[in-house]
C-alpha cells in the first residue's frame, strides 16, 4: 500500500432485493465478498475495498450511503447489481451521496454455464438488467459517476477502477486543501487570478495570504545547526563543484540561506496545515535583507523544487490554482514511476515537424521528473524582480516520453480544465541558462496543440506528469462537475473550436435553468 492511501477505503455495496428469498441473498452476499477479497488481493488496486453487505431496500441503501458521507476513510462508493435492484429503492441514497460514485457492470461467474444454466441461476445472476435499472436511475437524477465494464478479475477493468480510486481519494485531500500565498499575486496578471470563494464551493480549495511580516517569526525560530545539517544534506544529495563547499564563498551562502529559507517554509507550511504555497518574486519581505540578515535574499526556489518533490502544491507568482492542482496531481500519482511537476510555457522553437516549447521558469521545477539520478546544486545570478542576486538551483532536464500538461482556469461562469497530451524530448545544451527545464511538442503538433491550448485560455503554467492518462483527467472533471477539454492526436483547429461554442452554449443554458 502507499502510504498516503494507507488509511483510506472505498466501499463495496451490492445491490439485491429479498424477491428471490434469503437464501439468494446469502449466495449474493457471499458471492460479493470473495469479489471484494479478490480484487483487493490482485494487487492492482491502491486503495482497499470494503465491502458494506447487500442492500436491499430503500432503507438499507440510504443507511450505507449516509454512513459513506460520515466516514472520513471513506473517499467513494462502488455499487455492483447482482440481480435485479429495483432503482427508485436508489434514490433517496444516490441523494445523500456527495462522494465520488463508481458503477461496475460485471458479473460474478465468468462464462455462461451452458449445460447447467437453469431459472434459479438466471434468477441469481441478473447484472445483465439490474445494472441497467441502476443506471437508469443514475441517468434520469443527472448523478454524476464513472461506469467500468468488464470482468472484475480482468487487469483491465481493474485498471479503470484504480484510476477512479487514485482520483477519488486526490479529491478527498482537495476537500481541505490550504494553499498559503506568500505574498500577493505579479500584479496585472489574469489568468493565474480567479474566484476563490466559488473556487472553495467546486473544487475544495482554501486560499489564504501570508504576508512576509508572518512568516519572520518562523524564519527566526530556525536553528543555524539545523541549517548547518540541511545543507550538508544538500551536498550529499546533489552533484556539485566542490567549490560550493568553502564556506567562505559567497555561493555558499546563496545555498546556507536557501537551507534557512527551506526549513522556514517548511515550518509555516506545518504550522498551518497547509498543502500547498506559491511565491512572487516581487514580494519577498525586508528588501534591507543584505544588510539586516533577516529574511530571504533570494527567491525560495531550491525549497520549492525539493516541498514539490514531497507533495507540496506549488504555483508561481501567486498562482493558486496551478499549486492546488500540482497537488491533486502528486497525491494521486503516489507510486507511479515517472514523476510530476510545476512548469511554464517559456520560449519557442521553430524546427518544423520538430517545433516545441521550452518548459522552464526561473528556478522551481520539481526534480521528479529529472532524467538524470542526481540534479546538480548550482549558485547563478537571476536577474529578474527585487532580488537580482545569485540564487541556489538544481539544475537537469526532464526525462523523455509522453505525459500530459493540465490547467484549471476560471470562465466566469464556470471551472475549465483544459488537458493536453505532450511528447517530452531531448533539448539541446542550455550552458548560459542554468536551469531545470524540459522541452516537449504539443500534440497533434506544434502549430495545433499550441493553439488549441491558446484559444481554450489556457495558463501559461501547468500541472505535469508521465503517469498521468486522459482517464485521470475525465474521471476528476466528473467528480468536479466542471467543463473539461481534451487536446490530443486527433484534435483539429475546426472540431476544437465548434467543442468551444457548443461548451459555451452548454454552460450558459445549464446556469439559466438553474
Amino acid at each position: 500500500m502507499i502510504k498516503e492511501f494507507d488509511n483510506l477505503e472505498v466501499w463495496f455495496v451490492t445491490g439485491a432485493q429479498l424477491l428471490y428469498g434469503g437464501d439468494a441473498v446469502v449466495q449474493v452476499d457471499g458471492h460479493s465478498q470473495k469479489m471484494v477479497d479478490g480484487m483487493n488481493e490482485s494487487g492492482v488496486l491502491p486503495i482497499k475495498l470494503v465491502y458494506k453487505g447487500t442492500a436491499n431496500s430503500s432503507a438499507e441503501v440510504t443507511d450505507i450511503m449516509v454512513r459513506a458521507e460520515a466516514e472520513p476513510k471513506c473517499v467513494g462508493v462502488i455499487t455492483w447489481m447482482h440481480t435485479f435492484s429495483p432503482a427508485k429503492m436508489w434514490i433517496h441514497g444516490m441523494q445523500k451521496l456527495r462522494k465520488p460514485l463508481l458503477h461496475l457492470h460485471t458479473q460474478f461467474n465468468e462464462e455462461i454455464p451452458w449445460d447447467t444454466m437453469d431459472m434459479d441461476f438466471m434468477n441469481l445472476n441478473q447484472s445483465a438488467h439490474g445494472d441497467r435499472e441502476f443506471g437508469y436511475i443514475l441517468a434520469r437524477m443527472r448523478k454524476g459517476h464513472k461506469t467500468v465494464v468488464g470482468y472484475w478479475k480482468d487487469e483491465k477493468t481493474l485498471g479503470h477502477i484504480a484510476v477512479w480510486e487514485r482520483v477519488a481519494a486526490a479529491w478527498a485531500d482537495a476537500q481541505d486543501c490550504r494553499i498559503i500565498r506568500f505574498g500577493d499575486q505579479m500584479n496585472n496578471v489574469a489568468v493565474t487570478d480567479g474566484d476563490k470563494v466559488e473556487a472553495e464551493l467546486r473544487l475544495g480549495y482554501h486560499v489564504d495570504y501570508m504576508a512576509f511580516s508572518d512568516v519572520m517569526p518562523f524564519f527566526d525560530s530556525i536553528k543555524d545547526s539545523d541549517v548547518d545539517a540541511l545543507t550538508k544534506e544538500y551536498f550529499r544529495l546533489y552533484d556539485h563543484n566542490k567549490e560550493l563547499e568553502d564556506k567562505t564563498s559567497l555561493e555558499f551562502k546563496k545555498i546556507w540561506n536557501s537551507a534557512k529559507a527551506e526549513l522556514a517554509l517548511r515550518a509555516v507550511l506545518k504550522a498551518t496545515g497547509a498543502k500547498g504555497f506559491t511565491t512572487n518574486f516581487d514580494d519577498l519581505g525586508d528588501v534591507n535583507v543584505e544588510k539586516t540578515g533577516r529574511g530571504f535574499d533570494q527567491i525560495p526556489g531550491l525549497a520549492s523544487q525539493r516541498l514539490m518533490a514531497e507533495g507540496y502544491g506549488f504555483g508561481a507568482e501567486g498562482d493558486w490554482k496551478t499549486a492546488a492542482l500540482f497537488r491533486t496531481v502528486w497525491y494521486m500519482t503516489q507510486g507511479l514511476p515517472e514523476g510530476c511537476s510545476f512548469l511554464e510555457d517559456y520560449t519557442l522553437n521553430f524546427d518544423g515537424e520538430r517545433s516545441a516549447i521550452l518548459q522552464a521558469h526561473m528556478l522551481e521545477i520539481c526534480p521528479l521528473i529529472a532524467a538524470e539520478s542526481k540534479p546538480k546544486l548550482e549558485v547563478h545570478h537571476l536577474g529578474i524582480g527585487i532580488r537580482k542576486t545569485p540564487t541556489a538551483r538544481l539544475v537537469f532536464t526532464s526525462k523523455t516520453g509522453s505525459g500530459m500538461a493540465a490547467t484549471i482556469v476560471d470562465m466566469g461562469n464556470r471551472f475549465r480544465l483544459i488537458a493536453a497530451d505532450v511528447e517530452c524530448i531531448k533539448p539541446k545544451p542550455l550552458p548560459k541558462l542554468p536551469v531545470a527545464s524540459a522541452l516537449w511538442i504539443p500534440k497533434p503538433n506544434f502549430e495545433i496543440g499550441a493553439a488549441a491550448w491558446i484559444m481554450a485560455g489556457g495558463t501559461h503554467h501547468s500541472a505535469f506528469s508521465y503517469d498521468i492518462t486522459p482517464e485521470y483527467w475525465e474521471d476528476y472533471a466528473e467528480i468536479a462537475d466542471i467543463e473539461i477539454l481534451h487536446i490530443n492526436a486527433q484534435t483539429t483547429v475546426a472540431n476544437f473550436k465548434q467543442e468551444l461554442r457548443i461548451n459555451e452554449v452548454y454552460y450558459m443554458l445549464n446556469k439559466s435553468l438553474k
